[in-house]
């Protein structure tokens, strides 16, 4: 082999293995890796989700709860990201999308300011040009790692917006504070997808999601998926290129009907998500190696207003 060819294979095989920037913390019985905004090098650099706050790993009790749950990683990829991670939208679009025209900037909270191509319609799962990255500032201790997003000005619109992810005990907290620093009104919903990876178990019968209400399918959870009371199961196992999807209702105003259980069977891992705000909307996928229930809260905030919001997960051993 010619010297320069195999220069040139290990430059690409470091580079395909170089670490991505994360950061380690752990608290009571819980230990994590937590991925950090980069962006050249940072993990995920999609503009569906917030950058921060990513879990590569979580692992407590012995149990894993969060990890890759695709088949190949690209960092530009709508989804190509692990662990609890949250989508802003401004109805079934991106905020300030519907007024910019083409070329100009909308707002994708927690990513930046991206440009409106040509095409009228939002796509939710387009990769948009960013125009502006705002500035992060991430501060880390022991037990927690602390984000800050500032998006200065981008058509009227501006924010500050923190997140603290925090390990405490049994406990994985994650606190949010948007506040609102520009001209215009910020309209928004916000959702958790959480990906939960529960001890890398295949999607199937062993899964069981419990919620504090008794929910309806909004659309058929077609022959793979079945409710019954106020539990959703499988019918069986999911495989390559199977999901269950479906949006449900059935939840009241307040924040005692933010709690939902995810418990595996067979492995006996289990994790408790409650929040301090009532669910806005409820949507629910799955795919063969993750479960993922997604509540909405409103975060909607008036200039110069604050919004502040917190997710709690809970993990526990079933008896």
């Amino acid at each position: 082999m010619r010297p320069w060819l195999l220069i040139t294979l290990l430059a690409v095989g470091q580079a395909a293995f170089a670490p991505f920037p994360k950061a380690e913390i752990a608290g009571g019985n819980i230990q994590a890796t937590v991925y950090l905004p980069n962006a050249t090098a940072g993990y995920y650099r999609g503009t569906r989700f917030d950058w921060s706050g990513a879990v590569a790993r979580l692992a407590w009790n012995g149990h894993e709860y969060f990890g890759e749950w695709f088949e190949r990683h690209d960092p530009l990829l709508h989804d190509g990201i692990t662990g609890p991670v949250e989508e802003f939208l401004t109805g079934d679009s991106a905020l300030g999308y519907d007024e910019a025209r083409a070329g100009e900037t909308f707002v994708r909270i927690g990513v930046g300011g991206v440009r409106k191509p040509e095409e009228p319609a939002y796509r939710r799962f387009a990769t948009y040009d960013i125009v502006d990255r705002g500035a992060w500032n991430v501060t880390r201790a022991k037990d927690r790692i602390t984000y800050v997003h500032q998006l200065r000005d981008v058509n009227g619109y501006g924010y500050v917006y923190t997140k603290v992810v925090r390990l405490s005990k049994d406990t994985l907290v994650l606190q949010h504070r948007l506040k609102n620093t520009g001209r215009k009104p910020i309209a928004t919903t916000v959702y958790n997808h959480n990906f939960f990876t529960i001890d890398r178990q295949p999607t199937g019968p062993d899964f069981v999601v419990r919620f504090a209400f008794e929910p309806r399918a909004m659309r058929p959870l077609g022959e793979l998926g079945a409710l019954e009371g106020k539990e959703l199961t499988f019918v069986r196992q999911l495989t390559k290129g199977q999901t269950v999807f479906t949006e449900l209702d059935g939840f009241g105003p307040t924040a005692a009907d933010y709690d939902i259980r995810v418990e595996n069977r067979k492995t006996r891992a289990g994790v408790r998500i409650t929040a301090d705000r009532p669910i806005a909307k409820l949507v629910f996928w799955s795919a063969p190696i993750t479960v993922c229930p997604e509540p909405y809260v409103d975060a909607s905030v008036a200039p110069g207003e604050a919004s502040s919001w917190r997710i709690t997960y809970q993990f526990y051993q079933l008896p």
